[in-house]
C-alpha cells in the first residue's frame, strides 16, 4: 500500500482523474443531449412532486377534516409525516446505495440500474393519482401520499448514483465543470416547461384541459400522472445514446454482502489514504441536506407563512427555475474556470445570507418571499451542480458508481437533518416560519465543514490552473491547494 502523507493523502495514490485519457471518440454532443435529457424529464419528479406540488398538496388544508378544532395543528402534524417519511427514505438510501453503487461498477452495467430505478420511481408517480382528500379518510390518505413519496426517493436517488456515474464517460476533466452544470440546468428549464403546462393545463384554470377541476384534487393528480409520462419518455435517450464503461478487467464479480464488505474497506482505504475525499463526503452530507431542505420545504412555506395560494406557488417555481437553471449553467461555466470549491463555498455563503433574510422578514409578505426565494434558488443548483463535479474530478477511474454510490449514502445519511431541524424549531416557536432557520443552520454548519476540507493539487479542484498544477503522470499528488 502506498504510504499516506500526515494529512492522510497518498502522494501517488492510484487516482487518474486530474490527468484521465479523454472519453471515447463516439462520444460527442449527441451523448451530451441524451444525458441531459435524464436530467430534464427528472424535473417531474424534483419540481412537480417533491417540491412545488404534491408535497404542498398533501400539507394544505386539502387534507383538513371539516371541523377540525386547530387546522394549523393538523397540517403541521401532517408536514412532521412528511419529514419522518423522508428521513425513513434517506435511511434505506444510506443502506442500498453503496452496495448498489458497487454491484454497478463490478459489472459495468451503470445504464441497467439508472432503467430499473428510474421506472420504479415512474411507477411510484403513478400510483399518487390514487392519493385523494376523501372526506374521514383524508389522514390516512396523505400518509399513502408520504408512503409513495418516500419509495420515489429512494428509487430515485438510486437511479442517480448511476446516472451521476456516467457524467465521467462523457465529459473530460477540463469540460466536467461545464457538462454537470448542462445537466442541472436542463432540468430546471425542464421544470419550467412541464409547470407552465400543469400551470395553464390544470391547476389554474377551473375547469381545465379535457375538463379536469379540482373536484377531488384531481387537478392535481393528473398533474402527477402526466409528471410520470414525462420523466418515463425522457429517461430513455440516455439507455439508447450514452456509452458506459465496461466492467474494469479483472474485477471478480461481487455479491450484496461483499458490496457492503468492499464498503467498510473502502472506508478504511479513504481514511487512510485520501482523507480529503472522505472528508468532501461528510461535509457535502450536511449542507446537501440543506439544500435538499430548501426545496422540500421552501412551498410549504411559501403557501403557510407568506401566504401563496397553490397558483402562485407554480408561478413562483416557475420564475424560481428560470433563476436557478441561468445561475446553474453559468455556474458551470465559472466551475471550470476557478474551481468548483469556490463555486460551492460561495453559493453556501449566498444561502446562508437569503434564508436568514427570510426568517428575519417573514412578515414582509409575498414581496419578501419572491426577493430572497429568488436568490435562495439562484444559489442552490450551482452548489448542486459543483458538488456533483466535484466528486467526479477527484473520483478514481473505473469506480465512479461506487464514489456516487457513497456519495448518496454519506448525502442520506445525513438527510435527518434538514427535517429534524426544521420540525424542532417549529415545536419549539409554534410558529412555521422558525423552520427556515433550522435549515440555514444546516447548510452554515456544511459550510463550515467545507472549509476544513484541504484537496490535493492537481484535480481541477480550484480551476483549470489546479489541473495544470500537477505534472503530468501525477494526477493525485500530495501537494496541498
Amino acid at each position: 500500500m502506498t504510504p499516506a502523507t500526515p494529512d492522510g493523502d497518498a502522494p501517488s495514490a492510484p487516482h487518474t482523474r486530474g490527468d484521465a485519457p479523454t472519453p471515447p471518440p463516439a462520444v460527442g454532443r449527441r451523448q451530451v443531449l441524451a444525458w441531459s435529457l435524464w436530467d430534464w424529464g427528472s424535473a417531474a419528479f424534483n419540481a412537480v412532486v417533491t417540491t412545488f406540488v404534491f408535497t404542498r398538496w398533501i400539507t394544505s388544508d386539502a387534507f383538513v377534516e371539516a371541523g377540525a378544532a386547530d387546522p394549523q395543528a393538523v397540517m403541521a402534524d401532517h408536514t412532521a409525516w412528511l419529514g419522518w417519511g423522508l428521513t425513513i427514505a434517506g435511511a434505506l438510501i444510506a443502506l442500498l446505495a453503496p452496495a448498489l453503487g458497487a454491484l454497478a461498477d463490478a459489472s459495468g452495467r451503470r445504464k441497467v440500474w439508472l432503467g430499473v430505478n428510474t421506472a420504479a420511481t415512474v411507477a411510484a408517480m403513478v400510483a399518487m393519482f390514487f392519493v385523494q382528500p376523501t372526506p374521514g379518510s383524508l389522514s390516512d390518505a396523505v400518509i399513502l401520499g408520504v408512503v409513495l413519496l418516500s419509495a420515489g426517493n429512494v428509487f430515485f436517488e438510486l437511479a442517480s448514483v448511476a446516472y451521476n456515474a456516467l457524467l465521467l464517460d462523457i465529459s473530460t476533466p477540463r469540460t466536467i465543470g461545464r457538462i454537470s452544470g448542462i445537466g442541472w440546468g436542463a432540468g430546471y428549464v425542464g421544470g419550467i416547461v412541464l409547470l407552465l403546462v400543469l400551470f395553464v393545463g390544470f391547476i389554474n384554470p377551473e375547469v381545465g384541459w379535457f375538463g379536469i377541476t379540482g373536484a377531488d384534487g384531481m387537478d392535481i393528480r393528473v398533474s402527477v400522472l402526466l409528471s410520470a409520462v414525462w420523466f418515463a419518455v425522457f429517461a430513455i435517450p440516455v439507455l439508447l445514446a450514452v456509452p458506459e464503461s465496461p466492467r474494469r478487467g479483472g474485477s471478480a464479480p461481487i455479491g450484496v454482502v461483499g458490496a457492503y464488505r468492499k464498503l467498510g474497506r473502502d472506508l478504511v482505504h479513504l481514511w487512510r489514504t485520501r482523507r480529503s475525499t472522505l472528508g468532501y463526503l461528510v461535509a457535502s452530507a450536511v449542507y446537501r441536506d440543506g439544500l435538499a431542505g430548501v426545496f422540500t420545504f421552501g412551498a410549504v412555506i411559501a403557501s403557510g407563512t407568506f401566504g401563496f395560494s397553490a397558483s402562485e406557488v407554480i408561478v413562483f417555481a416557475i420564475a424560481a427555475n428560470v433563476v436557478a437553471g441561468l445561475s446553474t449553467i453559468a455556474a458551470g461555466w465559472l466551475d471550470d474556470r476557478i474551481g468548483p470549491r469556490r463555486v460551492i463555498l460561495g453559493s453556501l455563503v449566498g444561502l446562508v445570507i437569503s434564508g436568514t433574510a427570510v426568517f428575519v422578514q417573514h412578515d414582509g409578505g409575498a414581496s419578501v418571499f419572491w426577493l430572497w426565494g429568488l436568490l435562495l434558488c439562484a444559489f442552490v443548483g450551482p452548489a448542486q451542480s459543483a458538488s456533483r463535479g466535484l466528486l467526479g474530478r477527484i473520483s478514481d477511474e473505473g469506480r465512479e458508481a461506487e464514489a456516487f454510490g457513497l456519495y448518496a449514502t454519506t448525502g442520506r445519511a445525513a438527510s435527518f437533518l434538514a427535517p429534524m431541524a426544521f420540525a424542532t424549531m417549529v415545536a419549539v416557536s409554534g410558529q412555521q416560519y422558525w423552520g427556515i432557520l433550522g435549515i440555514v443552520a444546516v447548510i452554515l454548519v456544511g459550510l463550515v465543514l467545507m472549509l476544513f476540507v484541504r484537496f490535493p493539487a492537481g484535480d481541477g479542484v480550484d480551476g483549470g490552473k489546479d489541473l495544470a498544477a500537477a505534472p503530468a503522470g501525477a494526477a493525485g499528488s500530495s501537494t496541498e491547494v
